[in-house]
């Protein structure tokens, strides 16, 4: 066992529950730090639902196109803890991750804290004491009681889209979703706010009126869509005619439009339009509609099919995918066959009723060592009741040779959570996973 696992595992048995959102243990240890979140590069702070992974990917790759160092932090991880924190642009180290935990883990003493909020003071200190141009910072869960959000000056904000999740902490309405999501603008500091439900975008805008962070909105302030395929990019400043990202799917350019529109607001002058388009080309974010190239799962599947992998969760990711697949569907026609496990902190009906009409086949399987996973039995039923005719499967290996059993040749599509990816990449890399697992420690 790495050390970084040993420590990590440590560090869950601080706090009795997994999430407890608060800012106080965490303005406590990062006192006892010496404050590091005060001694950080300018941030960009992403929050929202949908595609902030995707938002931050987009940003790190236009600014190391412009050949700038930036610090990331992300969650949650899908193999590795390390996938969490980037130094200056690379991940961090074994040894260095090792050192920070400790140290976090000595100055706070076996006080009350959860593993999100100690895990982040750490990833805090390594960006303090290592110089770059830009913090890449995403919320965790929510925003307002965020451990994220200790920042005080942001650059620029960003929310991504809204839609229902967590809403055992975050609130059963769009409403109040979006206030907590709103709930990381600060007075003065621009933000950008990407497509969005009307009533999330009024509950945001209201927040934002009343501490006085100017706001930048998808459709009324820039825009971003595919006109003969490439990606064109229009605010105040301009026009931009630009390549289509390198990610799969519509909602993409949306992603990548909030990108953009956070470049274009900090109008920093070693961002040209040539590094935008070089980051757009370039951007790679794993377990984002992905397919899978030649490693150990494609050989259990039919040469001339696909496989790909997606972690979305939720009822808006599971739209934006059936559209997509229906999109592939309609360029080249195959049978769609879901690779299908979930948690039961997400609304299962609302995400496989997506596919109905779309998926010829549904595999189901319980996510393997995660005590939230839904039953391979309960989520072929809840496909069932959707109109889809499904089966389970014992196993990941089980589940793609069941799938490859459908012809001609189909387009195997392992999805519903970003637990079932990180197990997905492993196996197919042929890597150890870091043994805290992601699912829940954000």
């Amino acid at each position: 066992m790495a050390l970084s696992d040993a420590i990590l595992t440590r560090l869950l048995s601080l706090h009795p529950k997994i999430i407890d959102l608060s800012l106080g243990r965490m303005q406590s240890i990062l006192a006892k730090l010496g404050n590091p979140e005060r001694r950080l590069p300018p941030v960009i702070h992403v929050a929202g639902t949908n595609g902030k992974g995707s938002t931050v990917a987009y940003l790190r790759h236009i600014m190391q196109a412009a050949d700038l160092k930036a610090h990331a932090y992300t969650s949650p991880h899908l193999v590795k803890f390390h996938e969490r924190i980037r130094v200056a642009g690379e991940l961090i180290s074994e040894a260095d991750l090792s050192a920070l935990l400790e140290e976090c883990e000595e100055v706070n003493a076996q006080e009350p804290i959860t593993f999100f909020e100690i895990t982040t003071a750490a990833a805090f200190l390594a960006f303090s004491r290592t110089p770059a141009d830009y913090l890449i910072l995403e919320v965790g869960l929510g925003g307002r009681l965020d451990a994220t959000n200790v920042i005080d000056n942001p650059a620029v904000s960003i929310i991504t889209t809204i839609d229902y999740d967590h809403q055992q902490y975050l609130g059963d309405t769009l409403s109040l979703i979006a206030h907590e999501k709103a709930g990381i603008l600060k007075r003065g500091c621009p933000a950008i706010v990407g497509v969005q439900p009307d009533e999330a975008r009024a509950e945001i805008e209201r927040v934002a009126e009343r501490v006085r962070a100017p706001l930048a909105i998808a459709g009324q302030d820039w825009q971003a869509y595919e006109q003969h395929g490439r990606l064109v990019f229009q605010d105040e400043n301009g026009l931009l005619d630009l390549p289509l990202p390198q990610l799969k799917g519509r909602h993409q350019i949306d992603n990548a439009g909030n990108a953009i529109a956070a470049i274009r607001t900090l109008n920093d002058r070693r961002i040209t339009d040539a590094h935008i388009a070089d980051g757009l080309r370039h951007t790679t974010w794993p377990a984002r509609m992905q397919r899978l190239g030649q490693g150990a799962l494609t050989a259990l599947v039919p040469a001339d099919s696909e496989l790909w992998l997606d972690g979305g969760h939720n009822p808006s990711a599971g739209r934006v995918l059936a559209q997509a697949f229906s999109e592939l569907n309609d360029r080249h026609s195959r049978p769609l066959v879901l690779i299908w496990g979930m948690l039961n902190t997400k609304d299962v009906g609302s995400f496989i009723g997506c596919f109905a009409g779309i998926a010829n086949r549904v595999v189901t399987l319980t996510i393997p060592d995660e005590e939230n996973a839904v039953s391979a039995e309960a989520l072929a039923e809840a496909a069932r009741r959707h109109g889809l005719s499904a089966e389970t499967a014992s196993s990941l290996d089980a589940a793609l040779k069941q799938a490859a059993l459908v012809g001609p040749a189909p387009r195997i599509l392992i999805c519903g959570s970003l637990y079932l990816a990180g197990r997905v990449l492993a196996a197919h890399g042929n890597e150890e996973m870091t043994k805290v697992s992601g699912a829940g420690r954000r």
